[in-house]
C-alpha cells in the first residue's frame, strides 16, 4: 500500500503528462498476472436437516494464481471494453463436520477464464485514474471430475460456468506501459454440483456456486 501511494504522489506531481499518449488510441494490448482465492456458496439439500452424521458443511478459500492477455478496447473518454483471457489455477475445498470429525475435500481446477467487462474511468489525477468495472465471464474447467468413473469418494462439479463480475482499480501512466492493480470479485450463477445421492459429501448438497476474489496487476501499452 505504501509503495502504491508513493507511486500515486509522483505520478500526480510530476510534470510529463504520460497518459496524453493514450488519448486518441482505440486499441491496446498487455499481459495479466494475478493471484486468486477460490470457494463454493453452498445450498444444503432438505435432506441436511435430517441427517444424523454431517452436523455442518463449509467452503474454505484455497489459494491460485492467473495468467491472462489484456485486449482494451476504448469507447471515447470515460469507457473501455475488456476482454482479458486466462489460464487460471485454483483450489476449493469442502470441510465436512461429520459427527464431530472434520474431513476436508479439495477440489482442484485449471480454468480457462474468458471475461468481457465494461471499464468506467475517472478523470486523470497526474497520470493516474481511478476506474470501476462490471461485466460477465465464462469458465471451462479443464480439471471438471462430473464424468469421472473412479470418483466416488469426491464431490464432482461440472466443467462449464457463467459467472458475474465486478471490481476496482487504477491506471498509472508511465512512459512505456500502463501499470493497473485491480481487485475484482466474481459470483457464479450456474450451478456446478453434479450430485450423488448415494455419497454423503454429495447427498446433502443440492447446489454449488463458484465464488472468487483476484488481485490482478496488469501491464499494457
Amino acid at each position: 500500500m505504501l509503495v502504491v501511494m508513493v507511486i500515486i504522489g509522483y505520478t500526480a506531481s510530476a510534470q510529463p503528462r504520460n497518459h496524453m499518449q493514450y488519448l486518441n488510441r482505440k486499441l491496446y494490448f498487455g499481459i495479466s498476472l494475478g493471484f486468486n482465492t477460490q470457494n463454493f456458496r453452498i445450498v444444503h439439500d432438505e435432506s441436511f436437516i435430517y441427517n444424523d452424521s454431517v452436523r455442518s458443511i463449509t467452503s474454505t478459500r484455497g489459494p491460485g494464481f492467473n495468467l491472462g492477455i489484456v485486449s482494451n478496447l476504448a469507447l471515447g473518454k470515460y469507457f473501455d471494453v475488456r476482454f482479458v483471457p486466462a489460464l487460471v489455477f485454483g483450489d476449493k475445498k469442502l470441510k465436512y463436520d461429520i459427527n464431530g470429525n472434520v474431513i476436508s475435500r479439495s477440489i482442484e481446477s485449471i480454468i480457462l477464464d474468458f471475461p468481457v467487462t465494461v471499464r468506467f474511468k475517472s478523470q486523470p489525477i497526474g497520470d493516474v485514474k481511478f476506474y470501476v468495472l462490471t461485466g460477465m465471464k465464462y469458465s471451462l474447467d479443464l480439471a471438471s471430475n462430473a464424468k469421472a468413473r473412479r470418483a466416488d469418494d469426491q464431490v464432482k462439479v461440472f466443467r462449464n460456468d457463467l459467472a458475474i463480475e465486478y471490481g476496482l482499480g487504477m491506471q498509472i501512466f508511465f512512459p512505456l506501459f500502463i501499470f493497473s492493480p485491480e481487485i475484482k470479485f466474481s459470483q457464479g450463477i450456474m450451478d456446478l454440483h453434479a450430485r450423488n445421492q448415494d455419497l454423503i459429501y454429495s447427498s446433502t448438497i443440492d447446489k454449488l456456486f463458484s465464488r472468487t476474489l483476484t488481485l490482478s496487476l496488469h501491464f499494457e501499452g
